[in-house]
């Protein structure tokens, strides 16, 4: 990855970015007609941008450092963001909303230990099924009229996949990280 100037990608990233204060403002303010509905609209804008600015840095080779730091900032903003209005609205308990927040910091730690080992901890599968999923069950909450039971099935899957993905990224982290290690020890079987 390199430095680099403002690109398409980057763009991308900052929508993301700049629509988490006026989502905010639909989901917290009263008297704004249809504002579940821009808020919805907006959401899924905003979710859309992180499609759009990965593939695009990918099938451009736009791909840079401040691109891979501000998409995952930028993710965990939104979804942060989006939770907490949430909470304060009473449509999400706020144990949910915090294994959700805490795994993406706990998370974002082990990956700055990784670089700190020269390591790279990227999203796995696992980690993208876990950004849908709770995309999916943000995006249901925020709409008006659907059922609690559907809300509540799709947060709980939201909220396992969070838990399975975190425990999935440590187990594998440090088992990168003692490989590198071990690698980097000459007296170590199969070091250099």
């Amino acid at each position: 990855m390199r430095p680099g100037p403002m690109n398409a990608p980057l763009w991308f990233t900052a929508v993301r970015i700049v629509a988490i204060p006026p989502l905010m403002v639909l989901l917290l303010v009263d008297g704004i007609d249809g504002a579940r509905w821009w808020a919805f609209g907006l959401f899924v804008v905003a979710c859309a941008t992180d499609s759009i600015d990965g593939w695009l840095a990918r099938s451009r080779g736009l791909v840079t450092t401040a691109g891979a730091f501000l998409d995952t900032l930028a993710d965990k903003l939104l979804i942060s963001a989006v939770l907490v209005s949430l909470v304060e609205t009473g449509e999400v308990a706020a144990w949910a909303a915090m294994i959700i927040i805490g795994r993406e910091f706990a998370v974002t730690g082990l990956r700055m230990v990784a670089a700190a080992e020269d390591v790279v901890i990227t999203a796995d599968r696992f980690g993208k099924a876990k950004a849908l999923s709770q995309n999916v069950a943000v995006a249901v909450i925020i709409v008006p009229g659907v059922a609690g039971a559907v809300e509540d099935g799709l947060l709980y899957l939201a909220l396992a996949l969070t838990v399975l993905s975190g425990a999935n990224y440590f187990v594998a982290a440090r088992w990168r990280i003692s490989s590198r290690r071990a690698a980097a020890r000459p007296d170590v079987v199969g070091g250099p």
